[in-house]
């Protein structure tokens, strides 16, 4: 018996790629006339019917959550992942997990991908750049959407935020590095402009002006290779900075890799911070003083907040803020 043709046959068809025609069974308004019209006559010819209704019985009892990840090389959100398929599973979902790698066209595949397979909700850290074909996708996915730790930004409201208070990171941040006698404080790391690096650098910001103080900000890959060209850097070209706050640990503990080689005492010389928490910070040299942002409680609150929202219809509010605490260690004190 002839088996009934797929997506894949109607893409093949078509000429163009799978998510494209996912986008067209799903109305994407980003989806060209021309485009549109190209699958739906591909579909036409090879007698490829949607089932919407089985699409729909999918999506509201596969008991998949799909969790895109900008960056799963960073430890930080790999522990995140880790935590929150855990907590799942005790609510009896199961994880998908797509690592997008900072690429949004990237991005915009894998959700799309998602949707066809019947994921229930997302939890997603989006990825920046062609922010309108990602909420397009999402739009027209019509699932139970949480964003965590970083949003893409929309006139007229987005899917609901949940992240760490960024903003009281930074000021702790900044109040340590002054009550420990620096005088002048550099921030470094974060892609300029971003809403993300914005936010944790708004702390720090605040924190100066009340002081008086002139801030001196390098942004940049949020890398540790960045980090120790930064203190090169700094040494070279800004050598009264006496304190750094860093947008990420990563930054941070390139900051502290770089010290020995170029003369200076991580601590008596340039007291360091970090932002996240990750384990590499406790085992640095010195151990790093960083923003923990409770990975292990913020998790678990995200995996409460998408089951609320798939299996009660509670949508969790607009946007949220999670507690930080600063933790301090050797790299910030004599």
């Amino acid at each position: 018996m002839k088996s009934r043709p797929t997506i894949l046959d109607v893409a093949k068809q078509a000429g163009v790629s799978k998510s494209t025609v996912s986008l067209v069974l799903q109305g994407a308004t980003t989806v060209k006339d021309e485009t549109r019209k190209l699958v739906r006559e591909a579909m036409a010819e090879i007698g490829y019917v949607y089932n919407r209704s089985a699409a729909t019985l999918r999506s509201s009892s596969s008991g998949l959550i799909g969790l895109v990840i900008n960056d799963l090389r960073n430890p930080f959100f790999t522990e995140f992942a880790a935590l929150f398929q855990m907590e799942l599973a005790q609510a009896g979902f199961a994880t998908v997990l797509a690592n997008t790698d900072e690429d949004p066209k990237l991005q915009g595949q894998m959700i799309s991908s998602l949707v066809e397979h019947g994921v229930s909700g997302f939890i997603i850290s989006p990825a920046y750049g062609d922010e309108a074909a990602t909420l397009a996708v999402l739009d027209a996915a019509n699932t139970p959407t949480l964003q965590v730790f970083r949003t893409l930004e929309r006139e007229g409201g987005t899917f609901p935020l949940l992240a760490p208070d960024y903003l009281t990171g930074g000021r702790l941040a900044a109040e340590h590095l002054l009550e420990q006698g620096c005088r002048r404080i550099a921030f470094l790391g974060g892609l300029d402009g971003r809403p993300v690096t914005r936010e944790r650098m708004a702390g720090y910001l605040s924190v100066l002006e009340e002081r008086g103080l002139a801030p001196l900000i390098l942004t940049g890959q949020s890398t540790r290779a960045f980090g120790k060209t930064m203190a090169a850097r700094l040494q070279a070209e800004h050598p009264d900075v006496d304190g750094v706050i860093c947008f990420n640990d990563l930054v941070a503990l390139g900051v502290l890799a770089a010290c020995p080689d170029l003369g200076i005492k991580a601590g008596p010389d340039l007291r360091v911070v970090g932002f996240d928490d990750i384990e590499d910070g406790q085992d640095s040299f010195p151990p790093l003083t960083t923003v923990s942002c409770n990975i292990p409680d913020f998790a678990a609150s995200a995996a409460r907040q998408i089951v609320a929202w798939i299996n009660d219809g509670v949508a969790p509010p607009p946007e949220a803020r999670s507690p930080v605490r600063l933790v301090i260690r050797a790299s910030s004190r004599d």
